[in-house]
């Protein structure tokens, strides 16, 4: 099969949209991701998954810690600056929890402990320890098929 054939074929499993952020140098980063799924609940473990090529990635090796942020629908504007679909000259205002970087208003915050890492193929899979959480109430932006959607309670 080709790489378009398996693309199209992973389009068709929705998701929701992330952000994940990492600090380096006391600079927070952004990366838009919709890989993201939870592990376990004993111990508390997300998975994220991060392209080798993606700058993100010898940030979180560095820093050991990521927050990832579930984005709402209204923040889909959001989701494409940090994809860099959308170019921005002006600094992005993070808000802080637990000491970490996060997205003001997302429907739900993790501050993470890298726990585990593991290259597979050309992406690397980061297992984290959620250290703690905050919820919001909203609707999920969504991606199905290539394009953003949202989904109504």
């Amino acid at each position: 099969m080709d790489d378009q054939l398996f693309r199209t074929a992973m389009s068709k499993f929705a998701t929701g949209v992330t952000v994940i952020v990492a600090e380096q140098d006391g600079k927070p980063h952004g990366m838009t991701a919709n890989a993201f799924m939870s592990v376990s609940l004993d111990p508390k473990l997300i998975l994220i998954s991060v392209d080798e090529r993606a700058r993100m990635l010898p940030i979180i090796e560095a820093s050991q810690k990521f927050t990832v942020n579930v984005l709402r629908q209204e923040q889909k504007q959001m989701s494409m600056r940090f994809a860099g679909q959308i170019p921005s000259e002006e600094p992005f205002t993070f808000d802080r929890f637990e000491g970490e970087p996060v997205i003001q208003q997302s429907l739900v915050s993790l501050v993470c402990n890298v726990h585990n890492t593991y290259v597979e193929g050309d992406h690397t899979l980061f297992i984290g320890n959620v250290t703690n959480l905050r919820i919001e109430n909203g609707n999920p932006l969504a991606f199905y098929e290539g394009g953003y959607r949202t989904v109504q309670a």
